[in-house]
This record gives structure tokens, sequence and C-alpha cells, in this order.
């Protein structure tokens, strides 16, 4: 009689890059409190490494675009 226990109505694509929004988000965390500890032990490189953390950034951004570009394409 109670077959179905729970039943999911919509895109589940929405919760898939929920779910995968965490990876990025831990790398931004990463990168900028690395960042951050680098600048505090010699602040005499903080824009020599500047550039990197920016180039870190944009990739790290960039395949957060790429999970959502997914989820959405393969969504059913």
């Amino acid at each position: 009689m109670l077959d179905v226990l729970a039943a999911v109505n919509g895109s589940t694509a929405a919760i898939g890059y929920g779910l995968a929004a965490i990876g990025p988000g831990i790398g931004v965390g990463l990168v900028f409190s690395a960042y951050i500890q680098s600048t505090a032990r010699q602040p005499e490189s903080s824009r020599l490494t500047l550039p990197y953390v920016w180039i870190g950034f944009a990739v790290i951004e960039a395949l957060a675009l790429l999970g959502i570009a997914f989820g959405f394409i393969w969504a059913k």
C-alpha cells in the first residue's frame, strides 16, 4: 500500500549543485587563507603573490560554474 515512501518532485540539479558547491567553497577559503598566512609571514612579498591568488580564485570559480552548467545540462 505504501510503495512510495518519499518522492522528489522538480529538478534534482539544484540539490546536486548545492552539494557540488562545497568543494569550490573550501578551495576559495584555502587559497585566501594561504595568501593571508604568507603575507603575515613576509609582508614584502604580498604584491608578488597576489596575482597567483587571483589566478587560483578564477580557476576554482570556473570549476564551480562548470558544475552548475553540467548540472542543468544533464538534468532530466
